[in-house]
């Protein structure tokens, strides 16, 4: 029998009733069929198409099992019943309990909700750097728009569109990018990961974070520039009144009054989300450099995880592997008395008058148990051996394990540690400039030059705000320090790397090695390509 829910969860909340009571995967297996049998536009099910539809090791033996089920569901109002009398053949069929079920609204409402739940539990989310290109074509194309204001009033619907598809789109991509970092954390955290999967895919992640970064460097400063554009002179602004006024043309009449004024706010809210999330401002950093420093930071945590892994499966000691490990053999032990060996092996917390328990021991005292609040004076006399009284000790004397040599491998750790600050060395004295140049004149880079580059560009676009020419920035480690300053004869820039061209607007720049004079130690420099 099941009990019935009251109160409150009775009177409204009944249709949830079936997932706080016993058997309740079965009820949500059921509920889960009739939710199938409308895909196929099937409206009423018997209790034999449940019970057959329901999988073979989930089907309970019995059809009464299923009856009682589909009665439960129908009293906390998820289906409805009805009497079957398509198979009535006889006037005793009429007194037989013959019921044909279908899903009510509440019912099909809290299988929705439930469906949404579970969704929304398993959802990992994605970094959408394709998303950064679309809201950079939807940007330029708003400019095209806000453009035909100087001949005249730009239309309604090209504005409406493409700011319904650029908030459609970063709100896509700020929710992927929230969902993908709080799943990134639960993998760097260790929960619901298998080791083999982990390490098997720590390379393709890490490259997947760096290539986001790159794009978000690049694309988030294209973007707040346009963002500036258009609000400078208030350009924007008459874009989203454009966009109000055809929302509010739909509205009902007895709305009309305020339904341009409502819909003008809501485009106004959306406008300033998505440029606080690329611009910063008022001493706040925009989303899209907090995003970047959180992927940034995962990258060596990931890599303090994978080193965590690699220490645990050589052998060394783990107290929160060894307890679950005890864990386990304690369930796995036959009886009490083995687990009370094991208890006693484990941890040795036994009485301190046993001294020693072997096997005569522990048969005496399972035969003469003897409380813990006996007196010594009156407790059986403890037996020592020869050896303990001799020796002071059972362990048998022997030679000590050999200590490993580990002298190689800190040498090879050492040379590659010395041979990456050379790298990284000779990539900055690649960037540094004599004076101040054009981006153009950069010539070929390197991979790791160029990394290094995209770096020092990224920090000083993410300080650029709307009217600047000039700024300043210096990268995360002290170590490099850029100066940029624009252009106004629309030039392009093009940068060979063994990968490609990078091609932008040009610039003059100058960019300083810090470390020239000792400032900064090369070997303390941290990068973020670094494995």
């Amino acid at each position: 029998m099941t009990s019935t829910p009251s109160g409150p969860a009775r009177a409204g909340y009944a249709p949830f009733a079936h997932l706080t009571v016993p058997n309740a995967a079965l009820y949500r297996r059921v509920m889960g069929a009739f939710l199938s049998a409308k895909e196929r536009f099937a409206v009423h099910l018997r209790p034999e198409d449940v019970h057959a539809v329901l999988a073979p090791e989930h089907r309970p033996a019995e059809l009464d099992t299923v009856v009682k089920a589909l009665d439960s569901l129908v009293e906390w109002g998820n289906l409805r019943a009805d009497p079957d009398t398509s198979r009535v053949t006889a006037v005793e069929d009429f007194y037989r309990k013959r019921f044909i079920y279908q899903l009510t609204q509440a019912g099909e409402a809290a299988e929705l909700a439930l469906s949404a739940y579970d969704e929304a539990l398993g959802r990992r989310g994605a970094l959408q750097a394709v998303a950064l290109q679309d809201i950079v074509t939807q940007l330029r194309a708003l400019l095209v728009i806000a453009a035909e204001q100087e001949d005249g009033e730009p239309d309604a619907a090209k504005a409406h569109l493409a700011l319904s598809a650029l908030t459609g789109r970063f709100e896509a991509l700020a929710e992927n990018a929230r969902a993908f970092m709080g799943s990134l954390q639960r993998t760097i955290d260790l929960h619901d990961v298998e080791v083999e999967v982990f390490l098997a895919y720590k390379d393709r992640l890490i490259q997947y974070l760096e290539r986001f970064i790159q794009d978000l460097i690049t694309l988030g400063g294209r973007i707040a520039l346009i963002i500036g554009e258009l609000e400078d002179q208030d350009r924007v602004g008459a874009l989203l009144r454009l966009a109000a006024a055809r929302e509010a043309a739909d509205a009902a009449p007895d709305e009309a009054e305020s339904a341009e004024a409502q819909a003008y706010a809501r485009w106004v809210a959306k406008w300033s989300g998505l440029a606080a999330w690329f611009v910063s401002a008022d001493g706040r950093e925009s989303q899209a450099r907090l995003l970047r420093g959180r992927a940034l930071g995962a990258i060596p945590q990931l890599l303090a995880v994978v080193r965590q892994l690699n220490e645990r499966r050589a052998g060394r000691s783990d107290r929160s592997a060894d307890f679950r490990t005890l864990a386990r053999w304690f369930a796995e032990a036959p009886d009490d008395h083995a687990r009370h060996r094991l208890w006693r092996a484990a941890f040795g917390l036994y009485p301190a008058r046993h001294l020693t328990v072997d096997a005569d021991t522990l048969e005496r005292r399972a035969a003469r148990p003897v409380p813990a609040s006996t007196p010594w004076a009156e407790a059986e006399p403890l037996r020592i051996s020869p050896q303990l009284r001799r020796t002071g000790s059972y362990e048998r004397r022997g030679r000590t394990r050999r200590v490993q040599d580990r002298s190689r491998d800190r040498r090879r750790l050492a040379e590659i540690a010395a041979r990456q600050a050379q790298e990284i060395t000779a990539a900055r004295a690649r960037l540094a400039t004599d004076g101040t140049t054009r981006l153009s004149a950069l010539g070929e880079l390197d991979p790791l030059a160029f990394g290094l580059f995209l770096q020092l560009l990224g920090d000083a676009l993410a300080t650029w705000r709307p009217g600047m020419t000039a700024t300043v920035a210096t990268s995360n480690d002290g170590t490099m320090e850029i100066r940029l300053s624009a252009l106004a004869d629309g030039t392009t820039a093009e940068i060979h790397t063994p990968g490609g061209i990078f091609r932008g607007p040009d610039h003059l720049v100058e960019i300083t090695d810090l470390t020239r004079n000792g400032q900064v130690r090369a070997d303390d420099m941290y990068m973020g390509g670094e494995r």
